[in-house]
């Protein structure tokens, strides 16, 4: 083989569907390893709500957007086909920001060895961008106890269903947000969330009375929409709002509405956005954190894969219409 697939971003969404105009599918020829270098085979890489934040024009957030003619950003799994470097050799499975193409030339750094005898996608689907962020925002930014009550908005995604198994597990009241039956059904039915939401069906008011009646304690946000408001108006006194995605506003040019400042100040609320990239050094603590209730058999999930690289590019549609059942893998 003498080259290979990439995609690179050449245009900035503008509202709406993603569509393949955005994108350029090109060849590359296969790098020279040099010193200090490895190349890895991207096996399967993680499709991310992050992404459209990522491809805006918007400077001030967290990360900087992908710059227009680069590779399309995006974290996957692989295995170490060349190395000159002396901490990886040939054949080590190593997991990272690798992008949107076939292969990864890199001086090592951002790249993290994988150990777990576990498939691709179960690491993916777990031990990477969701599990941490599910780890780093219900512990280190919510705060739990035992005996409070969760909503998870997003509830079936790959952060929502962690974030709401491990509230289950430390003896949390559990409900879940999601926008369908079939999702509801697989959190209460296979998780072991108290109960679910469907955000599209009528009387959300009452159904929130029902399901929380002593009220809610800390709200994992992932999604925006109408019943955001509805959830904090409903929060107990000194609750606490972590803000991981608002995947609902990401395709509009003007965001909605969000709560009511009133009821933040009524309820002494905490809210908190943050994102991964400013805890990425914290990794390894946060994987021990998440480890043990994995290897207690307390983590589900489920995957949904997409099979080739440019099926990427309409995947990140899934995000809107919230067909996908899953963690969203593209296996190369």
């Amino acid at each position: 083989m003498t080259t290979y697939t990439a995609i690179n971003l050449v245009k900035r969404p503008s509202g709406g569907p993603i569509s393949s105009e955005l994108f350029d599918v090109v060849q590359k020829d296969m790098p020279n390893v040099g010193p200090g270098e490895l190349l890895v085979k991207q096996n399967q890489m993680s499709l991310d709500p992050a992404m459209f934040g990522w491809m805006s024009p918007d400077t001030n957030s967290y990360i900087p957007p992908v710059v227009l003619g680069d590779v399309m950003r995006s974290s996957g799994i692989g295995e170490i086909v060349e190395s000159n470097h002396p901490d990886f050799k040939a054949g080590d499975r190593v997991m990272g920001m690798m992008g949107w193409q076939e292969y990864f030339l890199s001086s090592g750094q951002g790249l993290n060895k994988v150990d777990a005898p576990l498939p691709d996608e179960a690491i993916l689907s777990v031990f990477a961008l969701p599990g941490l962020t599910a780890t780093q925002g219900y512990f280190n930014v919510g705060n739990p106890k035992k005996g409070e009550t969760i909503i998870v908005t997003g509830a079936a995604g790959s952060v929502g269903s962690i974030v709401g198994q491990l509230a289950k597990a430390d003896g949390l009241h559990v409900i879940g947000v999601v926008g369908n039956e079939e999702k509801a059904n697989w959190i209460v039915n296979e998780l072991g969330f108290d109960s679910a939401i469907n955000y599209k069906s009528a009387d959300l008011e009452s159904q929130l009375d029902k399901l929380a009646p002593n009220g809610i304690d800390l709200f994992f946000e992932n999604t925006a929409g109408p019943i955001q408001s509805l959830i904090v108006e409903r929060m107990n006194a000194h609750g606490r709002v972590m803000v991981c995605g608002l995947i609902a506003d990401y395709s509009k040019e003007v965001p909605s509405p969000g709560p009511s400042w009133v009821s933040v100040l009524k309820r002494r609320l905490t809210v908190q956005g943050f994102t991964m990239p400013d805890h990425f050094h914290e990794v390894p603590a946060l994987l021990a954190k998440l480890a043990p209730y994995v290897l207690a058999g307390k983590i589900k999930h489920r995957s949904h894969i997409l099979e080739g690289l440019e099926s990427a590019i309409d995947g990140l549609n899934l995000f809107f219409t919230g067909e996908n059942k899953g963690k969203l893998i593209v296996k190369l």
